[in-house]
């Protein structure tokens, strides 16, 4: 392994063109994946079924119940939650292995995740096709995901609380957003392994492109508010909320303390969420525009002008779920499509940030963890 990085005059060449390759398709497959789990995560939201699992067992939970008296057993503990006590009182048990079945498959694609992501990670470090960058920066995603985890179970106690028939809407948003920066992460990851030649973009532009990539992180975050706190379902007009475009101080500051209006006001909630889709939706049109007539012709207009097309779409399909009073499939398209505006607003970011070569002799770089054999070799 020394000598497959090693040259002479202590010179070490980069991972080889295929590794990298290797790399990118596995980090796009991880990308895929966290995708997958949004989806999963808002099907079991939406169905009700995120409180059907009363315990953490990040190990022994990946087995479901296999027989009738360890279906029965799960059924009691769910039958002893506030959810089952207000809402499904009554329930059978056939009824439960749906809400279970949702539920389990959620916990047990982030398992997936986590093999998906661990595994490679430590064939790719122990091949060299690492660099220091990349394998700080897999590091930091994996310690990410682990928090994400425990996240997601902190948002789950917290609607098996008294009273509760629901997780708290702060957390829902913190575990969606945490799910959001993975796959952003990914995807940055992923696009930088992408050698570019050219000339640097303008820095408004790449500015501009960032902004677009962290507007859409804050509107994910105040979409799981919405969704969290259900304000979906109220104000179930557009462009106007039941006739106002902008509702009266107070009913948007309707409690005390006023910081707690911007997570538990339904009317702040949705507001906020309306605000902030029409800057981003403002900021993605003048960009493309802005690219188009800078750059006319180059990736980079397409890439802007694909975001712009992409933003226009989820914020019809938001006007449409909210129209509709929050159904199913429109709520769970909404929530999905914004993953595919993260991606493309990702990717046209990490473009747009710096040009470079590819690696060459007279700028080696040695694969992360394999310092001291380089140093050995020269």
């Amino acid at each position: 392994m020394t000598e497959r990085y090693a040259t002479t005059a202590g010179e070490t060449a980069s991972p080889p063109a295929a590794g990298q390759r290797a790399v990118r398709v596995w980090l796009y497959l991880l990308a895929a994946l966290v995708v997958g789990m949004v989806a999963v995560g808002g099907a079991t939201r939406l169905t009700g079924s995120g409180l059907s699992i009363t315990e953490w067992r990040p190990v022994t939970g990946a087995v479901p119940p296999l027989s009738a008296e360890a279906w029965a057993a799960e059924f009691d503990k769910y039958k002893d939650t506030p959810q089952y006590r207000i809402l499904n009182q009554g329930m059978g048990l056939s009824d439960f292995k749906v809400l279970y079945g949702w539920e389990w498959g959620h916990r047990l694609l982030g398992r997936v995740v986590g093999l998906v992501f661990f595994l490679p990670l430590l064939w790719f470090w122990w091949r060299g096709a690492l660099t220091r960058r990349l394998g700080l920066g897999l590091l930091g995603l994996g310690l990410l995901g682990g928090l994400q985890g425990a996240i997601g179970w902190i948002m789950v106690a917290s609607g098996l609380q008294p009273g509760m028939t629901a997780v708290a809407p702060l957390k829902l948003a913190l575990h969606l957003t945490t799910a959001s920066l993975i796959l952003a992460g990914l995807v940055w990851l992923a696009a930088g392994l992408r050698p570019r030649v050219g000339t640097p973009e303008p820095a408004r532009l790449r500015v501009t492109g960032v902004a677009i990539t962290g507007l859409v992180l804050a509107q994910i975050f105040l979409g799981g508010l919405v969704a969290g706190s259900k304000a979906g379902l109220v104000y179930n007009t557009w462009p106007s909320m039941n006739g106002m475009l902008v509702p009266p101080a107070h009913e948007l500051f309707a409690v005390s303390p006023w910081i707690e209006n911007f997570v538990d006001n339904l009317t702040l909630v949705q507001f906020n969420h309306r605000l902030t889709a029409y800057l981003l939706l403002a900021l993605a049109l003048l960009h493309a525009l802005d690219a188009r007539r800078t750059r006319p012709g180059s990736g980079l207009a397409r890439r802007a002008t694909g975001i712009a097309g992409l933003v226009v779409a989820q914020a019809g399909l938001g006007i449409v779920t909210l129209l509709l009073a929050v159904p199913l499939w429109a709520a769970l398209s909404h929530q999905v499509f914004a993953m595919a505006v993260l991606t493309m607003a990702t990717v046209h970011a990490r473009a747009t940030r710096s040009v470079t070569a590819t690696p060459s002799r007279e700028s080696p770089t040695t694969p992360f963890g394999f310092e001291t054999l380089a140093g050995r070799a020269a």
